[in-house]
């Protein structure tokens, strides 16, 4: 057996059913030892993200702006999962699957809370004066038992740096320059040089740039996509109750079929719930640990504020986002279809295409193609973030951080240009990984989180009820 079919093997089994049984289950304890609040609290969530910061309250500590916080993480969130990762999920689980990701991701509303809102309570001031902030400073500084602390935040950071450099780099510097070139015909050399300069300009700048671009770039990447799949939807919403009534029957058939003219999809309840949990939470994910980093940065007034607007980030990525690419396929015929080329199965981002295509022609195609770079690119800017934090708190300082900026926007041209499964499958392993020691720690300071949670609800949330 090669060592490639060995780590296939392992990250089969780091992202098997054990692991998401784990990161759901978590999520299921921490609803409930909150008192279901992350989700009554969803409308006040939203209405924080929209509104505007409390000027009296302009002096709380951090780097960027909450809203900034939000669009860093979910730069890194929303990728070419919410396209190529929901199709896939359709192909190998039915269009059940939609349903258990939209149900993992209402128990990742309560685990992104609780993460953000450890980040922000155990956050520090690095030696340039910046905040730094994440599971492995809540392991670090919220255990009591520092023997067990220090070393689960050690090996948090040592994955989360292994990782940036694949799943958030070199994976979607190539999944850029394959839409480009199969698309328009750029060369992919060219797509390389492209990002590489992109990202020197931007990273170089540290949080405060990335959050201003940030800012800027997902919100117009997520309304773009989102209007183009509802055009698409509305144009085929003749098949939209068929492909609806297939989504929940196939969510818990024991076994059916689904799929349009020259193929099908055969799948089980059990199929959907695994590819659905495992998609959803690869998309959003929520019990991974990675966007905490970025809600540590964000200048807030309590843990829970930042908890609250983070949170809603799992439910833009899943609930919005992939929601939409799903009733897309769904609503389109083209599930279950062969690729006319090889005669397989369409999958990816190949049968998201040809859905948008059913209902937009040529365009529906380039829209797809733009959405996976803009998605892709922005995913790039944000995991840069979460790896220099990590290498920051493995080194414990910043003067490498000029250096690693630099060298992981020249790792994206490499990304861009080969393709490198045992990278893909390594970076893979090591982002799953990263939810083991994170999910210890939620657990362990679950006590901490509901402390704050309710202190907010009582003296700022009941205010805000209209």
């Amino acid at each position: 057996m090669s060592f490639s079919d060995v780590l296939s093997k392992v990250n089969d089994f780091v992202w098997g059913p054990v692991m998401l049984v784990l990161l759901v289950g978590t999520g299921l304890f921490l609803t409930i030892r909150l008192k279901f609040l992350p989700w009554r609290n969803l409308g006040f969530a939203l209405r924080s993200v929209f509104s505007r910061p409390d000027r009296s309250k302009e002096e709380s500590e951090g780097d960027i702006t909450p809203f900034q916080s939000l669009m860093t993480a979910l730069a890194a969130t929303i990728g070419t999962g919410n396209i190529v990762g929901v199709a896939t999920a359709m192909v190998l689980g039915g269009p059940g699957a939609i349903v258990w990701m939209w149900i993992s991701a209402l128990f990742g509303l309560s685990t992104k809370y609780a993460e953000s809102v450890l980040a922000v309570k155990y956050r520090e001031v690095n030696d340039a004066g910046e905040m730094a902030g994440g599971p492995m400073y809540a392991m670090k500084n919220g255990f009591k038992r520092k023997w067990i602390g220090t070393p689960l935040a050690t090996l948090f950071a040592v994955f989360a740096v292994l990782a940036s450099f694949g799943i958030g780099n070199m994976t979607q510097a190539n999944s850029i320059a394959g839409a480009l070139h199969s698309t328009f015909g750029v060369p992919k050399m060219i797509t390389g040089a492209i990002i590489t300069v992109l990202a020197i300009i931007i990273l170089l700048g540290g949080i405060k740039s990335i959050g201003r671009v940030c800012e800027k770039i997902v919100p117009f990447m997520a309304v773009l996509y989102f209007v183009s799949g509802i055009v698409v939807i509305i144009i085929n919403i003749k098949n939209l109750p068929s492909g609806a009534a297939e989504i929940f029957s196939m969510a818990f058939s024991v076994k059916a079929v689904a799929g349009g003219v020259g193929g099908s999809v055969v799948a089980s309840m059990l199929q959907a719930m695994r590819w659905g949990v495992a998609r959803g939470v690869f998309s959003n994910e929520a019990g991974l640990g990675s966007a905490p980093i970025a809600a540590a940065a964000a200048k807030t007034d309590h843990p829970s504020r930042q908890g609250y607007i983070n949170m809603t980030g799992t439910f833009f990525d899943t609930l919005v986002v992939c929601s939409v690419t799903g009733l897309v396929i769904a609503s389109s015929g083209v599930l279950g279809q062969m690729n006319e080329a090889t005669g397989e199965l369409l999958t990816g981002a190949d049968l998201t295409i040809a859905a948008f295509r059913t209902a937009l022609g040529s365009a529906g195609g380039w829209l797809v193609s733009i959405g996976i770079m803009l998605f892709a690119f922005s995913t790039i800017l944000g995991w840069e973030y979460y790896g220099e934090k990590s290498l920051e708190f493995l080194v414990r300082s910043t003067k490498a951080n000029k250096v690693y900026r630099l060298f992981f926007s020249l790792i994206a041209f490499v990304g861009a240009t080969t393709t490198l499964q045992i990278v893909w499958d390594f970076s893979d392993t090591m982002n799953g990984l990263m939810a083991i020691p994170n999910l210890i720690c939620l657990l362990v300071l679950s006590n901490v989180v509901a402390k704050e949670c309710f202190e907010f609800q009582k003296n700022e949330v009941k205010k805000d009820r209209f």
